[in-house]
């Protein structure tokens, strides 16, 4: 995708997009699916969805995997006993998900499984399904965990808040 085209879309993709397609009882199921699957691995799952990106950032030639990592860094999703955070993303004017694993995900998890997810994601939004989507990236994610990185069958405290965050 060109520079310009970037640009464009995320000069006109608005806020109001994104509490309309995620309001505060969509982010309580979110908040409720992260919390539960977590109780079966010992990764911390957060979601974070942006409308737009500043149009100066995008003419500085930040993108959707960069800002990402953005995002991780400021949600301190790396932040756990055994670097076990994993964000999921979501640009929404420029269609774009990325996942973020830290460092002992990323040693378990492959890239593949990691774009399998995102593409699962991408297929209910094209169709307007944002709940769908959401619940269908964060019980995938768990899935991956639950595989990759099991829990110890004892409680694991809750590290990182499952609350989603709109940016």
């Amino acid at each position: 995708m060109t520079r310009l085209r970037r640009l464009l879309l995320n000069l006109f993709d608005g806020w109001w997009q994104l509490r309309r397609r995620f309001p505060a009882a969509l982010l309580d199921e979110l908040a409720g699916a992260i919390a539960a699957g977590e109780r079966e691995h010992l990764g911390e799952v957060r979601f974070a969805v942006e409308s737009r990106l500043p149009p100066l950032a995008v003419l500085e030639g930040l993108d959707a995997p960069r800002r990402a990592q953005q995002v991780f860094a400021q949600l301190r999703v790396w932040d756990t006993e055994h670097n076990s955070g994993v964000l999921l993303y979501v640009l929404m004017a420029e269609h774009r998900i990325e996942i973020v694993a830290d460092r002992g995900i990323a040693a378990r998890v492959s890239a593949a499984e990691w774009q399998a997810v995102c593409a699962r994601m991408r297929e209910h939004y094209a169709r307007g399904q944002w709940r769908e989507g959401s619940l269908q990236g964060i019980a995938d994610a768990h899935a991956l965990l639950v595989r990759h990185f099991p829990g110890r069958g004892e409680p694991t405290p809750d590290e990182l808040s499952d609350r989603p965050v709109l940016l």
